[in-house]
């Protein structure tokens, strides 16, 4: 006799999100490897695209004393990204 066992449910691991302050004192919030971030005019709206993002898990969402920035190559794709909903692989082509 074959007796069926059913795994358990793989756990979505929810990415990290930053949020926390860059040297204008603009609000950003950005997740950890860059793929994806933006800049907000007050930590409550940094917060709430974080959560959006992030599939709503507070818990990967880290807020930061130190200062942190999008820097211009990441906000470039992620605009390119946004634009064409596509995503870049590390060799820079892509995948969408």
């Amino acid at each position: 006799m074959m007796e069926l066992v059913q795994r358990p449910p793989r756990r979505h691991i929810a990415p990290i999100v930053f949020v926390g302050r860059d040297r204008h004192g603009n609000w950003v919030a950005r997740e950890q490897n860059g793929i994806f971030g933006g800049i907000f005019v007050n930590r409550a709206q940094a917060f709430k695209y974080a959560l959006a993002k992030n599939g709503d898990h507070p818990e990967s969402v880290i807020e930061v004393s130190r200062e942190i920035e999008l820097d211009g190559s990441t906000s470039r794709q992620l605009a390119e990204n946004e634009m064409f909903g596509a995503t870049r692989r590390p060799d820079g082509g892509s995948t969408g």
